[in-house]
C-alpha cells in the first residue's frame, strides 16, 4: 500500500485461514520502503494538471511497480518463503486523482467520473512471478459508488464488537472513518485531511518529511481565524457517502486560507492544521457515531502524539486507542486491508459496501493479472 501521505510503501505478508470459527488473519511480516524526494515530488505534481501528464504518469506507474516488487522480495526474504507460497499480491497503486460521480452525465445516465491509481500490475506480475490483484476502485464507481473508502468492510472483519458500536479512524494523507454499529450495520466515509497538509507544511518550513510526534506543532498556537476559515470547507459539512483526496486538500487550497491569516507564524499554522484534522474527525464521530465508546486509530497519524492527545481531549467520553491494542500495528492496517481485498477478489467474493460508497450494491473488487 502506498497512500496519499506519499511517504512510501508499506507491505505485509498475510496469512488468511478459514476455520470453524470463521476467518483468521495473521500478519507474518511487514516491510517499508520510503519514496525518495524526487519520486515523491513527481507523484505530488501528478495530483494537479500539468505538462505531458500521460507520459509522466505511465513512467511513474512503471517505477512504482518496480518498488512494489522490491517490497515483495523484502517480505519473502524476511519470511524465508518462496514466491510459490503466495496466492496473490494485492497492489492498490498510487492515487493521484479522485473525482467520482463527476463530469460525464449523459442522456439521463448518471455521471461516473473517475479515480486514478498509478500502477503497472502486469509489470509487477512479470517481475515478481506472482498473481497480482489491482484496480480495486473502478468497479464500485461503475456501480454508481464513490470507490472509497474501501477499508470499512475490512475494519468490520477485524475490529467489530458484538453488541456495541466501534469507530475506526484511519489517518493517512486523508482521514477516513468507519462506524461499526452494534447491530452489525457499517457506514464509512472520508472526514477530510489527515497528514497531507501537515506533512506538506512541515516539509516546506523545516525540511523534514513530517512533524515527528507533532513536536513542532506543539510549539505553536492555534490561530482561531485560520481554523475558522478551514472549518468552513463545504466538504466537511456534506453528508455521506463522500470521499476526497489531494484534488481538494492540496497546497493551493491551503495557501488560499493561510493568506487570509497573515499573523499566523509557520509553527502556528502547523498547530492549527493539527487541530483542524482532529476537529474534522471528532466532529464526524459525534455526528455519525454518537453512541461509540471506543475509537481505534490507525495509519501514520496514530503515531502523531499531539494529534492523538487532541482527539482524546475532544472526545472525553470515548476511549481513544491505537490499533496496536487489537494486535495490528497502525502502519500495517491498510496494507493488510488490501491483502484481504485481494483474497476476496481471488475467491470472487464481494467486498464493497453499499452503505459506505453509495453504489447500487456490493461488487467483487479488483482485476487479476496472472503470473
Amino acid at each position: 500500500m502506498s497512500g496519499t501521505s506519499l511517504d512510501g510503501i508499506d507491505g505485509v505478508l498475510v496469512q488468511i485461514e478459514t476455520g470453524s470459527s470463521g476467518r483468521q488473519l495473521h500478519v507474518e511480516q511487514h516491510a517499508f520502503r520510503p519514496f525518495d524526494d524526487q519520486f515523491r515530488q513527481q507523484l505530488m505534481a501528478l495530483n494537479t494538471p500539468g505538462d505531458n501528464e500521460l507520459h509522466k504518469a505511465a513512467l511513474a506507474g512503471n517505477h512504482l511497480a518496480r518498488l512494489y516488487s522490491q517490497v515483495c522480495t523484502d517480505l519473502l526474504k524476511q519470511a524465508q518463503r518462496p514466491a510459490s507460497d503466495i496466492v496473490a499480491i494485492g497492489a492498490h497503486g498510487q492515487t493521484v486523482r479522485h473525482r467520482p460521480l463527476e463530469f460525464d452525465a449523459d442522456h439521463g445516465q448518471p455521471a461516473v467520473g473517475y479515480t486514478l491509481q498509478l500502477n503497472n500490475p502486469a509489470l509487477l506480475a512479470e517481475l515478481s512471478g506472482m498473481d497480482v490483484v489491482a484496480d480495486f476502485r473502478s468497479r464500485d464507481l461503475a456501480a454508481g459508488g464513490q470507490g472509497a473508502p474501501l477499508v470499512p468492510a475490512f475494519h468490520r472483519e477485524i475490529f467489530a464488537a458484538c453488541g456495541r458500536t466501534v469507530a475506526v479512524l484511519n489517518i493517512g494523507g486523508i482521514s477516513n472513518l468507519s462506524v461499526l454499529k452494534a447491530q452489525g450495520d457499517v457506514t464509512g466515509f472520508d472526514c477530510g485531511p489527515g497528514n497531507a497538509l501537515m506533512d506538506f507544511w512541515c516539509q516546506q518550513h523545516t525540511g523534514q518529511a513530517f512533524d515527528r510526534d507533532g513536536a513542532w506543532a506543539a510549539t505553536g498556537q492555534v490561530n482561531d481565524a485560520l481554523l475558522h476559515s478551514l472549518l468552513g470547507e463545504p466538504f466537511l459539512h456534506a453528508a455521506p457517502p463522500k470521499s476526497t483526496g489531494r484534488d481538494l486538500f492540496n497546497p493551493q487550497w491551503l495557501a488560499g486560507h493561510v493568506s487570509s491569516s497573515p499573523l499566523a507564524s509557520p509553527a502556528d499554522v502547523q498547530a492549527t492544521l493539527c487541530e483542524y484534522t482532529a476537529l474534522a474527525c471528532a466532529n464526524d464521530l459525534q455526528r455519525h457515531a454518537s453512541d461509540a465508546q471506543q475509537l481505534i486509530v490507525c495509519g501514520g497519524g496514530a503515531l502523531n502524539l499531539l494529534l492523538m492527545q487532541r482527539l482524546t481531549a475532544l472526545l472525553p467520553a470515548v476511549s481513544v486507542q491505537t490499533s496496536d491494542v487489537h494486535g495490528l500495528p497502525p502502519l500495517q492496517v491498510e496494507a493488510a486491508a488490501f491483502a484481504w481485498l485481494a483474497f476476496k477478489a481471488v475467491h470472487r467474493e464481494t467486498a464493497s459496501l453499499k452503505s459506505v460508497t453509495g453504489a447500487q450494491g456490493a461488487r467483487v473488487l479488483g482485476a487479476i493479472y496472472p503470473r
